[in-house]
């Protein structure tokens, strides 16, 4: 469980652990550094069959695998947590000028199962401040966003403080367009309580190093979205029903609290979005509630 809601006595603040070691080379990791450098999927996936991962004993290449089972299986759910809000504002920075502790930017990207990128994917970020106290009358330290054409997103926070019972960590969900929502958290590596606190696990681990005195951490998510393998699209594809009516309609910029019809029933907005193809209201909890 996180902390109360009032922060109580924070335990003192312990450092950040050594930058975790550099990760196996697998398809994933070649995909993403791809993306980042503009390089097409189709090039990026001439080099794949003979990375590490695919070396037998002798020397000789294993049978590739058809989908993102390279070592990176579906990113584990975890708890909630008493402290998650819907209708956080959309922003990429939760951070101004003013605000207190080490900054952090986070970055990465949102893969389905054949270790494609998904365009337009939700994710929703909270975390404690540097103090291990959570807003729970506002909204610092909490924002959703949207992955961008290339399934990328960033994150520009803090390093959250230490509180009694838990390890350093940031909470999100995530969801593919018209998917089921991912519940998780991140963790930082090297941190002292990852082997006392009983929620903590290490496949959630970023990579993390220091620039200079701030941080900068790295994710990537797969969601249990199954994908053509095929390296032709970059974008998830969704089946949109027929239209059953009602004053919803893609292409529309939604404001918390505005109430729409789809199908037959009343919905409210939970949180700012331009409306999409596959974001019809009984597909995104996270996004619309029944009236």
């Amino acid at each position: 469980m996180d902390a109360s809601a009032d922060g109580g006595r924070t335990a003192p603040e312990e450092p950040l652990g050594a930058e975790a070691d550099d990760r196996r080379f697998s398809r994933k990791t070649v995909l993403r550094a791809a993306l980042a450098a503009g390089v097409s999927l189709p090039v990026a996936m001439m080099g794949v069959p003979a990375l590490a991962r695919d070396l037998g004993q002798g020397g000789g290449l294993l049978e590739p695998t058809p989908t993102c089972d390279d070592g990176d299986d579906p990113t584990p759910p975890q708890t909630e947590g008493p402290y998650f809000k819907p209708n956080s504002p959309r922003r990429t920075s939760l951070v101004d000028a003013g605000t207190p502790g080490t900054r952090l930017t986070v970055t990465g990207y949102v893969f389905g199962l054949a270790c494609r990128p998904i365009a337009n994917a939700l994710l929703d970020f909270w975390q404690a401040d540097v103090n291990g106290v959570y807003d729970n009358t506002g909204f610092r330290f909490r924002g959703h966003q949207f992955t961008n054409a290339n399934g990328a997103f960033t994150l520009s926070t803090i390093v959250p403080g230490l509180y009694p019972g838990r390890t350093r960590h940031i909470h999100v969900k995530v969801q593919a367009p018209g998917r089921p929502v991912l519940t998780t958290q991140l963790y930082f590596p090297g941190e002292p309580r990852n082997n006392t606190d009983t929620i903590f696990d290490p496949r959630l681990l970023m990579t993390v190093r220091s620039v200079g005195g701030a941080r900068e951490a790295a994710f990537d998510f797969v969601l249990n979205v199954p994908q053509q393998p095929g390296p032709t699209t970059t974008t998830t594809t969704t089946t949109t029903p027929g239209q059953p009516g009602g004053t919803w309609a893609a292409g529309t910029n939604y404001a918390p609290g505005t109430k729409v019809t789809y199908g037959g029933v009343e919905y409210v907005c939970l949180q700012a979005h331009l409306a999409q193809p596959g974001w019809e209201p009984p597909n995104v909890p996270a996004l619309w509630r029944t009236s």
